[in-house]
């Protein structure tokens, strides 16, 4: 996959693509990340990339001119242009799979009181939110969407079981998890997990996956519950 991010702020990303998963997947070759000024596109000596918005209000709009430019250059064969923005669909798992199924995405990253209306209706693909509250700029949702979608290429992780069952998945969250020692402060592993029966191991995490969803997120559990009866969900 190749990401490019239009930015006002490239020296925010640089710590996070530097370490962990992220700095993996570059240095193997399955994701090439590329950070572009949005003044790059300007032509006034300021690089003014922002200005008042029609009919008075307060704050400033993100010019067109330096976006539309800036994807003119970057935009390939298969491009998918993504605006992060509040008035965007809610960045969720699913949405992450589908994203990380692209071979090329160009991510834009709102700021001041939005961007010009015409980039929405004539120059992206989808815009995203990652949650209905405020931030000071779209560098922050940039990099929690990067992440979220990088981590589902094949052979990012290394184990592709890590990705089989996650929070999440299919609507549920992950089943409680557990390492040595098996014992502690007379706290014990549950049983089955140390059982080697790997079928009954599969079951009950399963239905520990359902029984902590529908305690602590009955609305994800109400979506699984919905899926399921569709049948995109087998019965465990």
């Amino acid at each position: 996959m190749k990401i490019d991010i239009l930015t006002l702020f490239p020296d925010m990303f640089k710590p996070v693509l530097s370490e962990s998963i992220l700095k993996r997947a570059q240095e193997k070759g399955l994701v090439e990340i590329n950070l572009h000024y949005l003044r790059k596109w300007t032509e006034d000596k300021r690089g003014t990339v922002d200005d008042r918005p029609f009919g008075g209000g307060p704050g400033m709009v993100l010019k067109l001119e330096p976006i539309y430019k800036a994807l003119q250059e970057l935009q390939e064969e298969g491009s998918f242009v993504i605006l992060m923005g509040p008035q965007g669909r809610r960045l969720e798992q699913r949405l992450a799979i589908e994203l990380a199924s692209k071979s090329h995405l160009i991510i834009i990253s709102g700021h001041y009181e939005g961007v010009d209306e015409r980039v929405r209706e004539n120059l992206i693909d989808m815009e995203v939110s990652i949650g209905d509250y405020i931030l000071t700029c779209g560098e922050l949702p940039a990099m929690v969407l990067i992440d979220c979608v990088v981590r589902l290429i094949p052979g990012v992780l290394g184990n592709e079981y890590a990705n089989e069952f996650e929070s999440f998945q299919n609507y549920l969250l992950e089943y409680p998890q557990y390492t040595r020692p098996a014992e502690f402060n007379n706290w014990r592993v549950p049983e089955v997990l140390l059982s080697g029966d790997h079928k009954k191991i599969e079951r009950w995490r399963y239905a520990m996956a359902i029984k902590r969803t529908k305690k602590l997120r009955p609305d994800l559990y109400r979506r699984f519950l919905e899926l399921r009866k569709k049948g995109g969900i087998k019965n465990g």
